[in-house]
């Protein structure tokens, strides 16, 4: 235990540290938290064997993932406070259309490359995987979204619509994996099980919004019985770790696999509870100043995480490389084509697609679930180098999007070190 918390103290202060020097070059606090991750990871500082100063082996980190878990929670909880009516109201239409085209699109792209570069050479990648990868390109990072936006102060329309696709999204990707999943299983074995394509992805999307609806409601309900704001935000907070282990539970009935998405659950949960509550957005702003350290931890493990002996196999690095190239393109132009239909002003239509490209923890989930067929590993492997270029990448591109539509805030050089002093009286002629 104490190696542990040796480990996460110096995953904390690497990571602010690595972010004072990303800043000289003008990159976002994320790219330097996933670099600081990397270094301490068991290929660079954690290979010295050293305990503490960093992880020793992914089993290592993957010990950590009660962190991971509970900061992607919150992440997705505060993702939830976007889905307000009043701005469903404005561009709930326009972004749930948006969400569902360009994932499909973009699964559909990365399908025919990839399929087409089984049937050219059977050898490289099977029929299943090329499936699958197709399934885990929709998804995007909305982590590594929500992270850029915060520490920029972003704000403005594509802003507002990015944070709403980015939500929609995640919820069309699990469908469009667990149906892929479910074909490639089938392929895999020679026979389609209705069930596993159809029903259960169904079900484990409507159980999600069910227990999520559910948990904001009494979320709001239990608050009220508490006045102070040190109380309610204590409240607020058990709640979403309340939620998290809730979305985590798994069951069987009649044969049916019942489980939960945690970053639906938890979405839901901030929707219904920011639209019911009075004073939800106070109090999701204190959560958000609660969470900061969470979130870096997040970041910082997730770039350790990332395994880099996947630079090393020459056919992952063939498979991963087109398989970025596809993805990218389905995103833009998918993106591009959905404002086009949705009538997105010019800036909106050339920028959002670019803002989708961040990819980590949701297709990372995926491609261990995918691991389990055949030509899983490889799967894996692609997967994991995407990861590695997205999430070092990506998060750059995003505030270039953002930056390039005038939505970004300049960050000021104030202080927080020096109490602020009160404005000097005005000296009056006797």
């Amino acid at each position: 235990m104490e190696t542990s918390l040796i480990c996460l103290a110096i995953a904390l202060v690497g990571g602010l540290m690595m972010s004072r020097l990303t800043k000289l070059v003008h990159l976002p606090a994320v790219t330097a938290y996933l670099v600081a991750g990397l270094l301490m990871g068991p290929y660079v500082m954690g290979a010295i064997g050293v305990p503490g100063l960093g992880f020793n082996s992914l089993a290592q980190v993957g010990g950590m993932s009660i962190v991971t878990q509970t900061a992607l929670g919150f992440i997705a909880f505060t993702i939830g406070n976007e889905f307000r009516l009043s701005q469903l109201k404005a561009t709930g239409a326009a972004a749930i259309t948006i969400g569902i085209l360009q994932a499909v699109i973009t699964t559909v792209l990365v399908d025919i490359v990839l399929i087409c570069l089984h049937f050219a050479f059977p050898a490289i990648i099977s029929l299943p995987s090329a499936i699958i990868l197709g399934a885990i390109a929709s998804a995007t990072a909305p982590a590594a979204t929500l992270m850029v936006v915060r520490q920029y102060k972003a704000d403005g329309p594509l802003t507002r619509l990015l944070m709403l696709v980015v939500a929609i999204d995640d919820a069309v990707g699990l469908l469009l994996f667990s149906a892929s999943f479910g074909v490639a299983t089938a392929l895999s074995a020679g026979q389609v099980s209705i069930i596993g394509v159809v029903v259960e992805p169904i079900l484990e999307i409507v159980l999600s919004l069910g227990l999520g609806a559910l948990m904001g409601w009494l979320l709001n309900w239990v608050e009220q019985f508490f006045h102070s704001r040190s109380k309610r935000l204590t409240i607020s907070v058990a709640f979403v770790l309340l939620t998290v282990g809730l979305s985590m539970l798994k069951f069987e009935i009649g044969g049916i696999h019942c489980g939960f998405s945690l970053l639906l659950v938890c979405m839901m949960t901030g929707t219904v509870f920011c639209n019911i509550c009075s004073t939800s957005e106070e109090l999701m702003d204190r959560v958000d100043g609660w969470t900061m350290p969470l979130n870096i931890l997040f970041f910082v493990l997730s770039g350790a995480e990332l395994d880099l002996q996947v630079v090393a196999q020459p056919v992952t690095l063939l498979v991963g490389v087109i398989y970025i190239i596809a993805r990218s393109a389905g995103k833009y132009f998918g993106s591009m084509g959905s404002c086009v239909l949705t009538r997105q002003s010019k800036p909106i239509t050339d920028n959002l697609g670019i803002t989708l490209l961040p990819q980590a923890g949701v297709a990372l989930g995926m491609a261990m679930t995918a691991a389990t067929l055949p030509g899983g590993d490889l799967t894996r492997n692609v997967v994991l180098f995407s990861v590695l270029v997205y999430e070092l990448v990506g998060p750059a591109l995003t505030k270039r999007s953002l930056l390039a539509v005038g939505e970004i805030k300049p960050e000021g050089r104030k202080s927080h070190r020096t109490h602020n002093s009160p404005e000097p009286r005005p000296r009056h002629a006797r």
